[in-house]
């Protein structure tokens, strides 16, 4: 009959595992742990570990005072407009928005004042003649005609 071959294992060493992998480990990774000291030593000269033992130590603080500030009536009128334009920013179509932009651009965007004198009444009357003119007033006066009715729909400010 067969005997069976004796198997023992030694008993395995969790801490001495890690202790052999933190001898080779400045070999294997010496550059990245060079490059991660050098980091540490610039975040320590500019104040990096001071201010945010600082900000732990007053977190409590902090985040009562953020609680504060953002239960204001101002604060949370802040958040709500911040939402409604970022709205109304995603519902314009971004071609529109390009040429607004370049417009703007071309009218106000010199560094100096610029310097338009006011038209006289007759010519003014012959810039009615632009096709471009009047397509532009026409977007204006459908904006104007649109905002109110959104006015009279919501009633008058409080």
């Amino acid at each position: 009959m067969a005997r069976p071959i004796p198997l023992e294992l030694p008993p395995r060493d969790p801490r001495e595992e890690l202790r052999k992998r933190l001898e080779q480990a400045p070999i294997k990774h010496a550059e990245a742990l060079l490059d991660s000291c050098e980091l540490l030593q610039k975040l320590h000269d500019h104040g990096v570990f001071e201010l945010l033992r600082g900000a732990l130590g007053a977190s409590d603080k902090l985040i009562e005072t953020a609680v504060d500030a953002a239960k204001s009536d101002e604060s949370i009128r802040a958040i709500r407009n911040a939402m409604i334009v970022g709205k109304m920013l995603a519902s314009i179509n971004p071609d529109v928005l390009q040429s607004v932009a370049a417009a703007v651009g071309e009218t106000l965007g010199c560094y100096e004042k610029p310097v338009i004198e006011p038209p006289g009444l007759f010519s003014l009357l012959a810039q009615f003649s632009h096709k471009e003119l009047r397509r532009s007033m026409a977007l204006l006066n459908k904006f104007l005609e649109s905002l109110g009715n959104q006015i009279k729909l919501r009633g008058s400010c409080k």
